[in-house]
């Protein structure tokens, strides 16, 4: 295993080099350099890598093993939080608010992170994506407020997810925990969640060895799903409707 990154040719849709290769350290990185292209976006979602890079740094790709993953059927919601969901009023829809889903995701404050790696270079290519019908934003509504929600990227069956956000508590896993509903009722089975995290292990998120994800990724992205957007199709679900998800 090469103990440095691969560089990519400039051409946008140049291959990337199989996830497999990616360096131990730092866990999972294997190409440097590049742009943020559409071509070069999906290529690299297809092959189970996604940028991941601060402002001032070349786009650095990555593919860590083990990857975090939920099955769609596998999402837990705390017994009490499951409760009150039953009396709320917040309702869930797709694809009405993408561009402040994902300003939302940058700016908004974190433990322990200083900065952001969603810069405006990054924002801009994701909007990209989404207008093109590949990337999508579940947002989170106390009446016109929008309290939660996230963005990620669909390619076939599979589910890329980004990052997510919360202005009010639970507005983040109301998102998820709606997307994964909506999903498992469209026969799409995963989404990615990328890196460990203690709050998506405790949602019910998997570590799964790099190699199995990307068997099911190369399976998943090859059905011949509509790539268009998603407000239609998701529609407009009650928040409350969640509370009969599976709980702790």
């Amino acid at each position: 295993m090469s103990q440095r990154p691969f560089l990519l040719a400039p051409e946008p849709d140049a291959p990337f080099p199989p996830a497999e290769l990616a360096l131990r350290q730092p866990d999972g990185l294997l190409a440097v350099g590049g742009d943020l292209s559409l071509p070069r976006l999906l290529n690299a979602y297809r092959g189970g890598i996604f940028p991941w890079f601060s402002e001032g740094q070349p786009p650095l790709w990555w593919s860590p093993d083990p990857r975090l993953v939920f099955r769609t059927d596998g999402l837990r919601l705390a017994s009490r939080f499951r409760r009150s969901l039953r009396r709320s009023t917040w309702r869930v829809r797709a694809d009405t608010a993408f561009e402040a889903v994902i300003a939302e995701c940058a700016t908004r404050p974190r433990p322990g992170q200083d900065g952001t790696w969603i810069t405006p270079a990054m924002q801009e290519a994701y909007g990209a994506l989404h207008r093109a019908g590949h990337a999508h934003s579940i947002e989170v509504f106390d009446g016109a407020r929008l309290v939660g929600g996230l963005y990620g990227i669909a390619i076939g069956r599979m589910f890329f997810g980004e990052s997510m956000f919360s202005a009010e508590s639970g507005g983040s896993k109301i998102a998820i925990a709606a997307l994964a509903l909506t999903l498992h009722e469209w026969g799409w089975p995963l989404i990615d969640a990328q890196v460990e995290n203690p709050h998506l292990l405790s949602l019910g998120a998997e570590r799964w060895p790099r190699h199995v994800f990307l068997e099911r990724v190369r399976e998943l992205v090859a059905f011949p799903e509509p790539v268009a957007g998603w407000t239609t199709r998701f529609g407009d679900l009650a928040a409350s409707r969640l509370a009969r998800l599976p709980g702790d």
